[in-house]
């Protein structure tokens, strides 16, 4: 507002007598003393813009396994339909952790990240609003979801028609000669085809936040087609990192009260309680799975899961949760975003007899994008602390130490400040 208010105080400084070409040079002169702080929306959404852009720009380069390289582009021209975001900050997703340990995708070299957020500060002249119909402007808050490349079968009017496993995602792409193709940077550029949304009216860390949750978002929405998961559901979550913590948080706030969380980490599994568990057992107690079937059971007031959410990455975790599940029960399995190993189970027992409905979940859908905008705001409207998730955050240039923190397991959800 500072600034705004130079800018005012400028103009009214000027002799009214003036021709419209002074007025003119004028103005160009006070928007050219903007230093992005102040209000950019003075300036058409022609592709100009209020911002002070470098000429270059920086991008963390996973080089070699566990390496990152800080490397230096000039900054693209921005097309008509496109936009430029300078990054504020970045989630590091366990995808991104197995791409720094084993690059089980043989993306290297890349320019990872895809759990970002930022600032427009160029955009293209063809774009007037975000992938939901909202207006669209300098200095406006954003994240990304897919890009489509104009994939004729995808509109926003029918956003269930896949997942994300038919698209690309910005930080899991290829380089280009244009480079920024990934949030570990300092600015993206955002092409045309893409999906952005216009996420203004939220803080930092809960649009840091919006990429995994909208992975639980969508989990619960195929946990809710079975029809077995209800308001009072007894519900099991094994695996309380990141994601299952808001898996936790994602059922409390849609309003069911009986969850139970399994993890090895006690901090991890009383910090479950905070998200909205009402139980836990800490597997590293029990020995053996009937015994670890018992605990669950005990927690749950003596009955089996109605449902269960298997949220870990691990082939005996699988097999172990239909033991948590009573007759007729429903299992969401979203634990394996990469090729975690083989399960053993035996399909008799565990499946059959049982009569289990299993639904698998990999990200998410367009759709779950708006849905989860919406969960952020009742979390923190009903108190629950999304904002503790984020447990460490560091500067660009040290993304190697914030990867080594995350694959340690250090904390929670590690996030990347490009700013």
């Amino acid at each position: 507002m500072r600034n705004d208010r130079q800018s005012l105080h400028q103009i009214r400084q000027v002799d009214m007598t003036v021709n419209s070409n002074d007025i003119e040079a004028i103005v160009r002169e006070v928007l050219n003393s903007m230093d992005g702080k102040g209000s950019p929306a003075a300036a058409a959404n022609t592709g100009r813009t209020a911002y002070d852009i470098p000429s270059t720009a920086h991008c963390a380069f996973l080089t070699d396994l566990k390496h990152f390289e800080i490397k230096e582009f000039p900054m693209p021209e921005v097309g008509d339909d496109e936009i430029l975001v300078k990054v504020e900050g970045t989630g590091i997703c366990g995808t991104d952790g197995a791409e720094y340990k084993f690059d089980p995708f043989k993306y290297i070299p890349i320019n990872l990240g895809h759990e970002g957020t930022g600032t427009v500060v160029k955009i293209g002249k063809n774009v007037k609003k975000d992938s939901a119909g909202k207006p669209l402007g300098l200095g406006d808050k954003v994240v990304t979801c897919m890009i489509f490349h104009d994939d004729p079968d995808i509109t926003m009017f029918d956003l269930n028609k896949q997942n994300i496993g038919e698209a690309d995602v910005y930080g899991l792409i290829p380089d280009d000669d244009r480079h920024l193709t990934g949030w570990f940077s300092d600015y993206i550029l955002i092409r045309g085809g893409s999906t952005v949304f216009n996420v203004s009216d939220m803080d930092l860390d809960s649009r840091i936040l919006i990429e995994p949750c909208a992975v639980l978002i969508h989990a619960v929405e195929r946990a809710k087609s079975t029809g077995i998961l209800r308001f009072n559901s007894r519900v099991v979550v094994q695996g309380c990192g990141p994601i299952g913590l808001i898996c936790v948080a994602v059922l409390r706030t849609m309003g069911i009260t009986n969850i139970v969380t399994v993890d090895g980490n006690d901090e991890r599994l009383n910090f479950s309680h905070e998200m909205g568990a009402t139980g836990h057992v800490n597997f590293m107690n029990h020995k053996g799975i009937e015994n670890l079937a018992a605990a669950v059971k005990s927690e749950l007031g003596g009955y089996l899961a109605d449902f269960a959410f298997q949220c870990t990455g691990s082939p005996a975790g699988h097999s172990n949760i239909y033991k948590f599940i009573r007759n007729g029960g429903g299992l969401c399995e979203l634990g394996f975003f990469i090729n975690g190993g083989d399960a053993t189970i035996n399909p008799h027992f565990d499946i059959c007899s049982k009569e289990i409905t299993t639904v698998g979940s990999w990200v998410y859908t367009l759709r779950d994008y708006a849905t989860t905008f919406e969960f952020l705001k009742a979390a923190k409207r009903d108190g629950v602390p999304m904002d503790r998730l984020i447990t460490h955050k560091f500067a660009l240039k040290d993304i190697n130490e914030a990867f080594e923190t995350n694959i340690a397991q250090k904390g929670l959800k590690i996030a990347v400040l490009s700013n």
